[in-house]
């Protein structure tokens, strides 16, 4: 069902992008959208995760290096049935983790040296047994994807804008004034809606898939407990931006702040993520 979903949603987006293609040029401009959009796609599909970790300034470690981390990554990658994925730390005190990656074979995991601070071992189990969940689901190429068209509604919307503002546009071109309102208003707000949509419908998947992976969901539900409080009560992730947060296990953005729920949200609520992981431990018989 969440599989069906994330393929609706993507479709949605395709769709969003045709459509202001049409809006502005025609069919020859929704044509343009339409080889935007899947050239988006095949870039996202080979270098989204080197992106993103240069992004961070993330470096490599080995074995040797942090024994304990690898080894974590190593087991859980055994236990998940998939190859030993690359692992990265980020200069960071804030306690967060992400994964990226085309595919299985050319995975990455990464961490922040605060969640290694902050976090116990099984905890951190929890949280890279999540990750690892996103690999197995391919969530991460998934939700690449859906960020970098999302994005380029909106500068395509910004460009309309601008062109209304200085006259280059009619307002009989395409659908009139209404059409160049909604493409201006309405597109940006509705692809970043399917964007986050598709965000949130990956996570709850990959709690419970990281739950078995680590052995206790209880682990995870922990440590989503002690991040969403350092999230809450310290400044954001200093590299952070809108365009990576729905990678993290927990959005790096928030602060003491309220941020929006539901709708506006890349995660959903980490109550709900740890009621839903705590009745996962009951019915596997590992909580009272």
């Amino acid at each position: 069902m969440n599989i069906f979903k994330t393929f609706v949603l993507m479709a949605l987006l395709t769709g969003l992008m045709v459509a202001i293609g049409g809006q502005i040029g025609g069919s020859y401009g929704a044509m343009i959208m339409l080889v935007i959009s899947v050239g988006m796609n095949f870039f996202s599909y080979w270098f989204s995760d080197s992106i993103v970790l240069k992004s961070y300034n993330a470096r490599e470690i080995s074995e040797a290096d942090s024994p304990q981390l690898y080894g974590i990554v190593e087991k859980l990658a055994k236990n998940a049935d998939l190859p030993m994925p690359r692992v990265y730390i980020i200069d960071s005190e804030v306690p967060n983790a992400f994964a990226t990656g085309r595919n299985p074979d050319n995975a990455a995991v990464a961490v922040t040296t605060g969640i290694m601070r902050a976090l116990d071992y099984n905890e951190i189990s929890g949280v890279l047994g999540h990750e690892l969940a996103h690999v197995k689901h391919r969530d991460i190429l998934i939700g690449t994807i859906a960020a970098s068209m999302a994005g380029v509604v909106s500068m395509v919307a910004n460009i309309v804008q601008w062109g209304a503002i200085f006259g280059t546009r009619s307002d009989d071109d395409n659908g009139g004034f209404v059409g160049t309102l909604a493409t201006i208003i309405l597109a940006p707000i509705a692809a970043s809606l399917i964007q986050l949509a598709v965000s949130r419908s990956r996570e709850y998947d990959a709690d419970k898939t990281g739950g078995e992976i680590c052995g206790n969901p209880m682990y995870l539900a922990s440590a989503l407990e002690k991040i969403e409080y350092y999230a809450q009560h310290s400044a954001p992730m200093a590299q952070a931006g809108t365009a990576t947060a729905h990678m993290f296990i927990i959005n790096p953005l928030e602060n003491s702040k309220k941020v929006l729920k539901n709708l506006f949200s890349t995660h959903p609520d980490t109550d709900d993520r740890i009621a839903h992981l705590r009745e996962q431990a009951r019915e596997m018989h590992l909580l009272a």
